[in-house]
């Protein structure tokens, strides 16, 4: 037994290897599992990017079904857009396109009123007088910086909606910058695509004394210390109309011929806008007005309300307290057509 066992040779020799040695066995395990990590993470990118391909392939195609551009005349293409705002996502509504206007008005032409009524549409957003703050309208850059900032939809106020806004603008004062740049933002209303509704009053006699009225009760503050230029029950209006202002005689032909003259120099200014020309008393006399504002912007058509009381509703010979002298003043004058206030209706 002792001369099988010395003669049992092994199987495979284990002289030494004539050429380089293998590397210890840890490193080649270390070196094998390098390697498989490499393969895995060249893999994983191929993934993400094929995966990244077809999510912005297939969002692409998403967005083109979705957002299939509905039927625009041509002629009204310019005017249609799809804001994109930087502080909030439009979400469900991002497809559905929103046509910008501008009310241009004097003080105590209805502007305010009007306003309220486009905003009970679900549909339509009009954001106020954003210019009533001087820093905004110092010069033409502040303006255009406004303008870009509330037609990017960024202009965040209580006239959100909570329905898909098809309609989106603000109200601008002839005496808050829009007469003295005219030339630039002719140019960029243009450019812009934003249609105008110009908002005057034709009884220029009855703006005047409203007016008066206004400012007198700036200082005085008849409502319980309280300034309102609009109010909202019959008890506060019959308060600001027992005011009954006295009209200087003297000036008054001369500052009625100035407020038409401005009137007429701001529709020549801007005679090549999309716009629509409103007067105070055709809203108050024409059932139509409202549907022919809301074909205008483009949304349904439907009954607007505001919750705005008027103020000073009375015949002219109880709103001053100098009639007899307007009215001999005016008579004979081609104003003299005011004096009968047959064109406001209760």
């Amino acid at each position: 037994m002792d001369g099988f066992g010395n003669n049992l040779q092994h199987p495979y020799p284990l002289k030494g290897s004539k050429g380089a040695s293998l590397p210890p066995r840890p490193t080649l395990v270390f070196l094998i599992a390098l390697f498989g990590l490499y393969v895995c993470y060249l893999s994983f990118n191929q993934i993400r990017m094929e995966s990244k391909h077809v999510e912005e392939n297939g969002a692409q195609e998403q967005d083109e079904h979705v957002c299939a551009k509905p039927y625009v005349p041509s002629e009204e293409l310019p005017y249609v857009h799809f804001p994109k705002p930087k502080g909030y996502s439009r979400a469900e509504c991002s497809c559905n396109p929103v046509r910008f206007f501008v009310i241009v008005s004097m003080q105590r032409s209805g502007s305010g009123w009007f306003e309220t009524l486009l905003n009970s549409h679900p549909n339509i957003s009009s954001n106020g007088e954003i210019f009533n703050r001087v820093d905004r309208r110092q010069n033409v850059s502040s303006i255009v910086q406004a303008l870009d900032k509330l037609y990017d939809l960024d202009w965040l106020t209580s006239a959100a909606k909570n329905e898909c806004t098809a309609a989106f603008g603000f109200k601008w004062m002839l005496n808050q910058g829009f007469m003295d740049h005219h030339d630039e933002i002719l140019s960029y209303l243009n450019k812009k695509g934003v249609s105008v509704i110009f908002l005057f009053r034709r009884n220029t006699l009855r703006r005047l004394i409203s007016v008066l009225a206004n400012n007198y009760d700036r200082d005085a503050k008849q409502l319980n210390g309280t300034h309102k230029s609009h109010v909202h029950s019959e008890q506060e209006a019959e308060i600001l109309a027992k005011f009954k202002p006295e009209l200087d005689v003297s000036t008054l032909v001369s500052n009625i011929r100035d407020v038409e003259k401005y009137m007429g120099d701001c529709l020549d200014s801007f005679n090549t806008t999309r716009r629509m020309i409103l007067y105070y008393e055709d809203i108050i006399r024409n059932r139509n007005a409202l549907f022919q504002v809301q074909e205008f912007l483009g949304v349904p058509v439907r009954k607007l309300v505001s919750r705005q009381v008027k103020i000073h509703t009375r015949p002219l010979p109880d709103l001053v307290r100098n009639w007899e002298d307007v009215n001999s003043r005016l008579n004979g004058t081609e104003y003299a057509r005011f004096l009968d206030g047959a064109d406001y209706v209760k």
